[in-house]
């Protein structure tokens, strides 16, 4: 008796279910273990290099909300990838306010910036994430982490307006 290979659909559900997996997963490990130190040694004003925080403004609660995010500043832009795509929350509050502000590192310090943030779901985030690399060496790692803990990688580009 031979065994038949599956068909392309259930690869597709099977593919979806890890996942989903996946993403709860690294979900429950950045939000409470990998994220909040960093959150506080960036509240407290400790510039860890290759990071900032991005703020946006909470779809629903219309609360300011806060996410450690790389450090992509090039120029008078911030290239972000969101791990989670359309399912992070802080891309879900782009969608509806694209007015955000982002702390970043200046020397010994962090400093607010003000920006407008555009969802570039065209863009390759994986050329995206070289092209940081080249203009930025700091960002690797994160680009790594990036990869690994990905799930559907988007890119943001977020224009300062200082």
């Amino acid at each position: 008796m031979a065994l038949s290979q599956p068909a392309a659909s259930e690869f597709f559900t099977i593919s979806a279910m890890a996942n989903e997996k996946k993403h709860a997963l690294v979900h429950s490990l950045q939000k409470y273990f990998l994220n909040p130190p960093v959150r506080i040694a960036l509240a407290v004003g400790i510039p860890l290099p290759g990071y900032a925080v991005l703020e946006t403004i909470g779809r629903k609660s219309r609360k300011p909300r806060r996410t450690p995010v790389g450090d992509g500043k090039v120029g008078n832009q911030v290239w972000l990838v969101a791990e989670h795509g359309m399912k992070a929350g802080y891309v879900r509050n782009i969608t509806v306010d694209p007015h955000v502000r982002v702390k970043l590192r200046d020397g010994w310090r962090l400093r607010w910036h003000g920006g407008e943030a555009h969802l570039l779901p065209d863009d390759d985030p994986l050329a995206r994430q070289r092209w940081l690399a080249e203009q930025l060496p700091k960002s690797s790692s994160n680009s790594a982490a990036v990869r690994l803990f990905g799930t559907q990688l988007l890119t943001v580009r977020i224009d300062l307006n200082d």
